[in-house]
């Protein structure tokens, strides 16, 4: 499940609104669909990451659009996007950023930022094993769809700590 480093690696499931709170939570999928993770975010920063996900393309580039055609321009490639670490229920993420001649270059951000630009620029998201225990990921067996459904609708973030971003 997990990589020779500990990371699993993730998609973007969907976008959801916590009807307790009205905040927007991204759901990430490991790719056997077994664990769900939830992450709240900012309504700015979901914004970001459905537009990316339906295909939107806004008629002036937003803030994570113009950092991905900075890193295409500046000839980097974004090697992946980590969660990296859940401290005092707050979600750690990194960038991963490949400059050449076997130089990456790590960089700190927030989940949402790293998920809005990893997808942008079609690279793998990858979340530390030990958050995944750590922030209690819901384990779903693939062919339990209703279960699935009932725990999204039904997720609150106390259950999880509240994690920010």
């Amino acid at each position: 499940m997990s990589d020779e480093r500990g990371y699993v690696a993730m998609t973007v499931k969907g976008l959801i609104i916590d009807p307790s709170s009205d905040s927007p939570v991204v759901i990430l999928q490991d790719e056997k669909q077994e664990v769900f993770l939830p992450i709240w975010v900012g309504s700015f920063e979901a914004s970001a990451i459905a537009l990316r996900m339906e295909g939107v393309e806004p008629p002036r580039p937003m803030t994570h659009d113009l950092l991905a055609q900075v890193v295409r321009d500046g000839r980097m490639r974004l090697s992946e996007a980590r969660v990296s670490s859940l401290q005092e229920g707050t979600f750690y993420a990194e960038l991963e950023f490949d400059l050449g001649d076997a130089e990456l270059l790590v960089l700190d951000a927030r989940p949402s930022d790293a998920i809005a630009l990893a997808l942008r620029l079609q690279c793998p998201i990858r979340v530390a094993t030990d958050v995944l225990e750590e922030a209690k990921a819901v384990r779903l067996a693939t062919t339990d769809k209703e279960r699935v459904k009932e725990w999204l609708e039904n997720a609150k973030p106390e259950e999880f700590g509240e994690f920010e971003m």
